[in-house]
């Protein structure tokens, strides 16, 4: 009886269930809880549940006591310990390589480009002019973090990138600047291109009028297959050399483009769409779900982070609004300023919310095409910026 006894006893000691009951202990039932309401917003609310699931299991994962999948020090002062990860790595570990190494990103945006028609850009270019507006919230949000808040130039552009609408881009920013952030940043940058559809439209009706927003515009013009070839390579050899640090992005963006518009890699480009896609989104969840330990978000910066990507995500729509308001304006109203709030990078989200935005206004309005320059511009302007930051702020 005695040995059965020392038997259970054992194993209760090596269970995680006594990590509960340890100093700060609280702490791991407060994030597996957090933990399960993100589960439940994405299963039940369907909040941007392809990565916020695997986010949320992440940080389900690390947060139970004893599991021993990802360890904060292996990964201590930003850099890998490679003697370390080598002793006695866990499974997550071995997985945040690929965010660690800015390959999961790279690759994400690979499949981005393969998915996305980049024509509506192509055939009217003024909508670069909204993409970059849209970033402004970028650099107000950076600069709200740092002046307001006090966060550390690397903390303050992980943070500002969030109003870039981009998840992948403000993993790829973060992992560099504030990897101790990581899911914090993952977490607000997510949940937040979850709410497009609720945070845009209030902006939108209060910064355009009724008739503006009933604005016809014009059919864009065919664009054709040489055009759809030469822009991707263009680009590339443009912002490589003018921000070396967003080639990686805005590379692997264009080559996913290039694959699916030269028609020859038709199955590279299902590949990139559907299967490799879909994988690197698991790892990427997981492993950006895995930093959010109870010690890194249970702070008060957490706070500041909701806070201010808020603002940077507000700040963008805006900045896109009042150009395309301008443009309309000097064009003799024929641009519907709707369509600038679709300059943040939610693919294809927002336009999705230009076009109902101005549907309701006008039935006859069909505004998608149209948003969906601006908004493939706010890709490329999100990496762009994500570049700038890197270059300043990376050690």
């Amino acid at each position: 009886m005695e040995d059965i006894f020392k038997v259970f006893s054992g194993l209760f000691s090596e269970s995680g269930i006594l990590g509960f009951f340890a100093d700060g202990g609280w702490k791991f039932a407060v994030m597996i809880g957090i933990a399960c309401i993100l589960l439940y917003l994405a299963i039940v609310k369907k909040f941007e549940p392809l990565l916020l699931l695997p986010i949320a299991f992440g940080m389900l994962l690390t947060n139970l006591p004893g599991a021993g999948l990802f360890h904060e020090e292996i990964f201590a002062g930003g850099h890998v310990h490679w003697n370390e990860l080598a002793a006695g790595g866990g499974l997550i570990d071995y997985l945040y390589l690929g965010v660690k190494l800015g390959i999961y990103p790279s690759l994400i945006f690979l499949g981005v480009g393969a998915m996305t028609d980049f024509g509506p850009l192509i055939a009217n270019p003024k909508s670069l002019l909204l993409g970059a507006a849209a970033q402004v919230g970028i650099f107000l949000a950076f600069l709200g973090a740092r002046l307001i808040l006090g966060y550390d130039m690397g903390l303050a552009a992980s943070i500002g990138i969030i109003g870039g609408a981009d998840g992948p881009t403000a993993i790829f920013v973060t992992s560099r600047l504030a990897p101790e952030k990581l899911g914090s940043i993952a977490i607000a940058a997510y949940s937040y291109m979850a709410l497009v559809p609720v945070i845009q439209p209030p902006f939108m009706k209060l910064l355009t009028t009724k008739k503006e927003r009933a604005i016809v515009m014009k059919q864009l013009r065919p664009v054709s297959k040489t055009e759809r070839i030469v822009f991707p390579i263009v680009v590339t050899i443009a912002v490589a050399l003018l921000v070396p640090s967003a080639a990686a992005l805005v590379g692997m963006l264009m080559l996913g483009n290039l694959i699916r518009e030269c028609g020859v890699t038709e199955r590279l480009s299902k590949t990139a769409q559907n299967e490799l896609c879909n994988i690197v989104t698991i790892f990427l969840g997981i492993s950006v779900g895995a930093t959010a330990t109870a010690g890194s978000f249970l702070q008060w910066e957490t706070l500041g982070i909701l806070l201010m990507g808020i603002m940077a995500f507000i700040f963008g729509t805006v900045g896109g609004l009042l150009l395309a308001k301008l443009m309309n304006l000097i064009s003799g109203g024929k641009i519907n300023p709707l369509i600038g709030s679709a300059g943040v990078s939610a693919v294809p989200m927002a336009a999705r919310v230009s076009q109902v935005v101005g549907q309701k206004e006008n039935p006859g309005n069909f505004l998608l095409m149209h948003a969906m320059g601006p908004n493939v511009a706010g890709v490329i302007g999100s990496a762009i910026a994500a570049g700038v930051f890197l270059s300043m702020f990376a050690g």
